[in-house]
């Protein structure tokens, strides 16, 4: 019995969001405190949208470890596979207020602490779609955890799912990270890329059709290319390409989450058997609600039958 809708493994942070909007981090002058981390956001996202949601983490013995607790517990996240740490504190990381992909300076220390007793094949017998990012990926021990436990997820039949958030900062080297990312591809994942990480990642503008073919050749059926106010594109290998547009909103407020806000949407319409277009729609539709308010979703929208 699948009873675990997502089991999203990797960072769980302390998000400090500048206050001033439209400045990088040496502008910005003071900042708001906020739950994040990519895995983490689709975690509580996909709670609140109804779908049982486990998250794999690890934070430190602290008050802001505290504070995660009790956020994730407030919107019915399962924490019981969050280890906590002593001799680690919890990762924090500072970030621009921005319309485009935020500027950010992090301080790791326990998010990359995962260890394969916290995602047994009990868990993953009970899991439909196995999520992780490349910033969990970026760092061991999490990442040889992550790729075994993925191998493990596969053969288990799971779906497994990475939003490939690249960024150079984090990471030995380039050659590090395509090794990694090629490694995860081989269990034929969902992706979820933006057009800024793929600028990054192969440090050269490419055309859309070779970002696309890449990761086909490395085994993956559906790609989803994100490209911000121009929406988004979706390729499955063998099918013509989907291309729909951002739905338009008057002031973007905070950037920061966005994409995770739409990989929520996707993740959730693809666990209810939507199609692949009604995956979309409602990704873009949570997505715009993202970038209309600062931090997470809010708290008085139903965000259900907003989308439905």
């Amino acid at each position: 019995m699948k009873n675990i809708d997502i089991l999203c493994v990797g960072e769980v942070l302390v998000d400090f969001i500048g206050h001033q909007h439209g400045v990088l981090i040496n502008e910005t002058r003071d900042y708001h405190r906020y739950l994040g981390g990519s895995p983490t956001n689709v975690a509580m996202n996909a709670s609140r949208l109804g779908l049982n949601a486990t998250l794999v983490a690890a934070v430190g013995n602290d008050g802001f470890g505290t504070y995660i607790f009790e956020r994730l517990s407030e919107v019915g996240v399962d924490t019981s596979q969050i280890k906590t740490l002593e001799n680690k504190s919890t990762s924090v990381i500072f970030v621009s207020r921005s319309e485009g992909t935020p500027d950010f300076i992090p301080f790791r220390e326990a998010d990359c602490c995962l260890d394969e007793e916290q995602i047994t094949d009990e868990i993953l017998s009970k899991t439909k779609i196995f999520h992780t990012t490349c910033f969990a990926l970026s760092k061991n021990p999490a990442q040889k955890t992550i790729l075994k436990k993925a191998e493990a997820a596969y053969n288990l039949g799971c779906q497994l799912s990475i939003d490939v958030n690249y960024a150079k900062k984090l990471w030995k080297s380039q050659k590090k990270a395509f090794k990694v990312i090629k490694a995860y591809c081989q269990f034929n994942p969902l992706i979820k890329i933006s057009e800024d990480d793929m600028l990054r990642l192969f440090e050269k503008e490419l055309p859309h059709d070779d970002i696309f073919q890449f990761f086909h050749d490395q085994g993956v059926d559906t790609v989803c290319l994100t490209l911000g106010s121009k929406g988004v594109k979706l390729s499955q290998k063998g099918k013509e390409v989907i291309q729909l547009p951002a739905i338009k909103i008057e002031q973007v407020m905070d950037a920061t989450g966005a994409g995770d806000a739409f990989w929520s949407g996707f993740l959730f319409a693809y666990i209810k058997k939507k199609t692949i277009q009604e995956c979309l729609d409602v990704a873009l539709k949570l997505a715009a609600l993202k970038l209309q308010n600062v931090g997470r979703l809010p708290d008085n929208i139903n965000v259900l039958s907003q989308l439905l």
